[in-house]
């Protein structure tokens, strides 16, 4: 698989504590600077400033035009406060940029581009996880990596699932077979984390797989990933794909 370019969207709970953002940074940076990748491309998530707005917006019957789009402010927002931690990222909202710069190490800010081409249903079913995997579509890359603080979906029985097409985990979900978010366990297999609603029909459609990696300080998983001298069995993630029949 190439990875030269590859588009990196970072969890709310990895960018608000500040060992887990650099423990995630410090790692893609190495990448970069081994020529591991030619461009990364952050996109930060939304957090809990995104939480905060889901709650008024139930709380004061906000409209969903208007949630959707201060959603995607959060992102912004939360992007400029990265910036101001790790100036060696190269902040821009320009869309043309990525496209178009076959080198660097980029933080996006995706409020204008998206506003302007507007091509997103506007509900709480597309989050940054779907945001990313659209804007991995409009940069014509065939995968896209979510950095989260869990090594990916895990089954009730606390097994990892390291692949799943999108029917499965549609059907996994339905029937209550994933594990639940579990806030006070320290056990990261008893902290799976879903998707947000949206991603599987993007992935049928764009024919995009997306990877669920662990940025938390404590552990290395990204490094891992894309080492290949470390073995497939120690390497800890999820894998999101269409269904064969899709193609």
């Amino acid at each position: 698989m190439n990875y030269s370019t590859s588009i990196f969207k970072i969890g709310g709970k990895i960018l608000e504590n500040y060992e887990n953002i650099k423990s995630t940074i410090s790692q893609l940076t190495q990448l970069y600077e081994k020529n591991v990748f030619n461009k990364i491309i952050l996109v930060p998530g939304g957090g809990s400033y995104a939480n905060f707005i889901r709650e008024m917006q139930t709380t004061l019957n906000l409209d969903e035009d208007l949630a959707h789009w201060m959603g995607i402010l959060s992102m912004d927002y939360n992007g400029k406060k990265l910036f101001k931690r790790f100036k060696n990222l190269d902040l821009t909202d320009d869309f043309k940029v990525l496209r178009e710069f076959k080198k660097g190490f980029y933080l996006f800010l995706p409020f204008m581009y998206l506003k302007k081409i507007d091509e997103l249903p506007h509900n709480w079913d597309v989050t940054s996880d779907s945001i990313t995997l659209f804007l991995a579509k409009k940069m014509k890359l065939d995968n896209c990596f979510l950095i989260k603080d869990v090594d990916g979906i895990f089954d009730t029985s606390n097994k990892l699932i390291r692949q799943i097409d999108t029917v499965q985990f549609k059907e996994l979900r339905k029937s209550g077979k994933l594990a639940q978010l579990n806030i006070k366990s320290n056990n990261l297999k008893n902290r799976s984390k879903p998707i947000d609603y949206y991603l599987t029909q993007l992935i049928e459609l764009f024919n995009i797989s997306c990877f669920i990696l662990n940025g938390s300080s404590n552990v290395y998983r990204i490094l891992d990933f894309f080492d290949d001298s470390v073995n497939e069995k120690k390497k800890f993630y999820t894998k999101i794909l269409r269904k064969k029949y899709y193609n």
